[in-house]
């Protein structure tokens, strides 16, 4: 009985490689909505207000308006609840255009400090309507 289990066991690690191989770019599978970027638990849509109190780092995903470029890589974000700040790095747009009247939905973490709260942004796409 232990050989067997030790046989199956080996046989599933040296197999592990083959299936992550194959997942590779992104989830693919039921709900998937996109290519790429993560989709699962803690992925639900959420507001402006609840954001500004949610724990540093906690991950989020908003839907709304980017209204405003502030600096080089800070937009401001408005919701139905309100506006918060956003850091969108030049990688994250990946040639996206988008004015203020397109709805996007971003995806990021809360970034808090003494007194401020910002998302950093890890991905950023529109919303057809």
């Amino acid at each position: 009985m232990k050989k067997i289990f030790a046989v199956a066991a080996i046989a599933a690690l040296m197999s592990a490689p083959v299936f992550a191989a194959n997942t590779q770019g992104g989830f693919s599978g039921p709900g998937a909505t996109q290519s790429g970027g993560f989709v699962g638990p803690n992925s639900s849509v959420t507001t402006v207000e609840k954001a500004k109190s949610l724990r540093d780092d906690a991950w989020v995903t908003l839907r709304g308006n980017v209204v405003e470029r502030t600096s080089d890589d800070r937009y401001t974000f408005k919701d139905a609840t309100g506006t918060i700040n956003v850091d969108i790095d030049h990688k994250r747009w990946n040639g996206l255009t988008v004015t203020p009247q397109d709805v996007v939905e971003i995806q990021g973490e809360v970034d808090k400090d003494w007194n401020s709260v910002e998302i950093d942004v890890k991905q950023i796409s529109k919303v057809s309507k």
